[in-house]
């Protein structure tokens, strides 16, 4: 499905171990993977695309939603206009940028574009 301004796209969770996550969704659930690196791993074949990044700090809240949008800077300015803050600015990985911002209850979500 063609990604669409506005709707979420992805979902990221973190992970201690990306080897063992990795087997574990694969051998449970049939999902397929793609390595980015030895802190991410990307996942399909699951309803909705996702990801696991490397993290060595207490897992609290281990999902991210990830919303897509073609104009970063615009929903960026749209995000603080409404309330809301910016917990990591606009960054650059493989494949695309995105922000990560936090709604005025404190949840924490992206927002990303494909290059």
């Amino acid at each position: 499905m063609k990604a669409q301004n506005n709707h979420i796209n992805y979902i990221e969770f973190k992970a201690k171990y990306l080897k063992q996550t990795e087997v574990f969704y694969q051998n449970v659930f049939g999902w397929q993977f793609t390595s980015y690196g030895p802190n991410y791993v990307a996942f399909a074949a699951s309803g909705v695309e996702g990801g696991f990044e490397k993290t060595d700090e207490p897992i609290v809240n281990g999902v991210l939603v990830v919303l897509y949008h073609t104009n970063l800077e615009e929903v960026l300015e749209k995000v603080t206009a409404a309330g809301g803050s910016i917990s990591k600015e606009i960054f650059s990985f493989p494949g695309g940028k995105r922000f990560q911002f936090l709604d005025p209850s404190g949840n924490e979500l992206a927002v990303w574009l494909e290059i």
